[in-house]
C-alpha cells in the first residue's frame, strides 16, 4: 500500500452518475444523491456557459436549457447527470445533460505539482495509465500503470509496468488533496488528486 498522485479520471464518476446507468442499475454509485461518496477535499460544478469552454451549450441535445449547478459539494454528491428518459425511469427531473455533461470543474486546493508532492512524502507518482480494468457494477479497479518513485517529497527514479489498484468507492473517499496545478480537457478541469491508499504490485 502507498499514497499516489495523478490526474483525477473523472470519466468514471460521471458514467456511474448518468442516468441510464442508474436506472439500469449498473452503477456502483446507484442510489448516492445527497450521500458521501467522495472525501470533503472534493467539490464538482458543472458549468455549461464557460467562455470557450469545449463543452459549453445553452441547450442539450433535447433542447433543455442547461444551468450552473453543483455536482459535488464537500464530498457529498448534489446532482445526477439525466436526460429526459432517464429522468422518466427514475422518477425525476432532467437536469439538461441529453448528451453528456458540460464543463465540469473539481475546485483546486491550495497545494502546487510541488506542494502535492511534499504533502505525499513517499508514494507514487503517476503519469500514465494502461488498459481498462474498471468494473463499473462493483467499482472494482486495477490498471497497468507507469510514473515515478517519490521518496521525501521529491521524484527519485522513473517507475513501469506496474499495476495499481483499489475500489473507486475507497479512493474516492482517500482523496487527500486537489491541487491547484489546474488542467483543462476535453471540457473538464481538474488540478493533480492526492489518494492517500492504493495497491502497488510490481517488479
Amino acid at each position: 500500500m502507498a499514497e499516489t498522485a495523478g490526474r483525477f479520471n473523472s470519466g468514471h464518476f460521471v458514467s456511474a452518475v448518468n442516468g441510464g446507468n442508474l436506472y439500469r442499475k449498473t452503477s456502483f454509485l446507484v442510489d448516492s444523491l445527497g450521500k458521501a461518496v467522495f472525501s470533503p477535499a472534493v467539490s464538482i460544478d458543472e458549468r455549461p456557459f464557460e467562455r470557450r469552454g469545449m463543452a459549453s451549450a445553452a441547450f442539450d441535445e433535447e433542447g433543455v436549457a442547461t444551468r450552473e449547478r453543483p455536482i459535488v459539494r464537500r464530498g457529498t454528491v448534489e446532482g445526477y447527470f439525466l436526460g429526459s428518459y432517464s429522468a422518466r425511469k427514475l422518477g425525476m427531473e432532467t437536469t439538461g445533460n441529453a448528451g453528456g455533461h458540460h464543463n465540469l470543474v473539481v475546485h483546486p486546493g491550495k497545494l502546487d505539482f510541488r506542494g502535492m508532492l511534499r504533502e505525499m512524502g513517499r508514494g507514487l507518482l503517476v503519469t500514465e495509465l494502461l488498459g481498462h480494468g474498471v468494473n463499473p457494477v462493483t467499482g472494482d479497479y486495477s490498471r497497468g500503470a507507469a510514473g515515478f518513485w517519490v521518496e521525501g517529497g521529491e521524484i527519485r527514479f522513473p517507475v513501469e509496468e506496474i499495476t495499481i489498484a483499489g475500489n473507486l468507492k475507497d479512493m474516492f473517499r482517500g482523496i487527500a488533496a486537489v491541487g491547484c496545478d489546474t488542467l483543462v480537457r476535453s471540457g473538464r478541469s481538474c488540478g493533480s488528486i492526492l489518494v492517500d491508499r492504493m495497491t502497488i504490485a510490481g517488479d
